[in-house]
């Protein structure tokens, strides 16, 4: 009850925020724009729609994610707000938790606002739904909850725009990581320097595991294995940036 209350609370702040809604704006803006792209670009105009629809839901939720769990600590920690709440009998995890989830809360509503539009937009062309693109949709949201979560175990240390910057370069990272093994480990020779490479690889988030807009654009065929390893992927690597904001907000000292 008290992780609902404190979720519910970071859910109706979130929705005063009118960056929120101004990112909101642009994303609808480009969804619209993908279908003029289509009518100016040679090729199949619904497969474009497809493509740049995905791909905007993906940057402007993950977007959203970053300014806005950029300060989701540091706001309560600059207002003093967070003394008088862990004054009362509420765990620090507790505090933490309701934080994630009220805007995780948050971004699923606006994801599924973006994503009404984006059916709309696709209905208009095919006259039909494409259930397929819910998954796509799905895989988005899991990008977003573990955004959610680096942007909240930067903001328990850091100001928020360090926080944005940090959290920033973790989903370009995210998603460039894929070309290390590829480019890096296949053409270093054997030795120490190729194992920490290797290592270094396997640390870092790999958020290519959520993109599956080509698959879905293309119409191709995915083995459930690998909807499976995603959403197992998804869920531990965000409980394990939960437990390091976890472990970093408890030696913190407000009281």
């Amino acid at each position: 009850m008290k992780i609902k209350a404190i979720a519910f609370n970071t859910f109706k702040e979130a929705l005063r925020d009118r960056v929120l809604y101004l990112i909101l704006f642009f994303a609808a803006v480009c969804i619209i724009f993908s279908r003029l792209l289509a009518l100016l670009t040679v090729g199949d105009p619904v497969k474009i729609i497809m493509d740049v629809g995905l791909a905007s839901l993906s940057f402007f939720g993950a977007l959203m994610a970053i300014l806005m769990g950029a300060g989701l600590v540091f706001k309560e920690i600059d207002k003093k707000t967070i003394y008088t709440t862990l004054s009362k009998p509420i765990h620090r995890y507790q505090f933490l938790l309701g934080k994630f989830f009220g805007l995780v809360l948050t971004l699923f509503i606006m994801l599924l606002l973006m994503s009404l539009i984006f059916l709309v937009l696709i209905y208009f062309h095919t006259f039909k739904i494409e259930w397929e693109i819910l998954i796509a949709i799905l895989f988005i949201f899991l990008e977003l909850c573990l955004i959610t979560s680096v942007a909240m175990l930067f903001s328990c240390f850091s100001t928020p725009i360090l926080s944005s910057l940090f959290t920033l370069s973790f989903y370009i990272i995210g998603h460039s990581v894929w070309g290390l093994e590829e480019i890096l480990i296949q053409k270093i020779k054997p030795g120490i320097g190729k194992i920490l490479v290797q290592i270094i690889y396997h640390i870092l988030p790999d958020l290519e595991n959520f993109n599956f807009k080509t698959e879905i654009v293309h119409h191709l065929s995915i083995p459930s294995t690998i909807f499976l390893y995603s959403t197992l992927y998804a869920i531990f690597y965000t409980l394990f940036i939960l437990v390091l904001a976890m472990l970093v907000f408890r030696k913190r000292d407000f009281i």
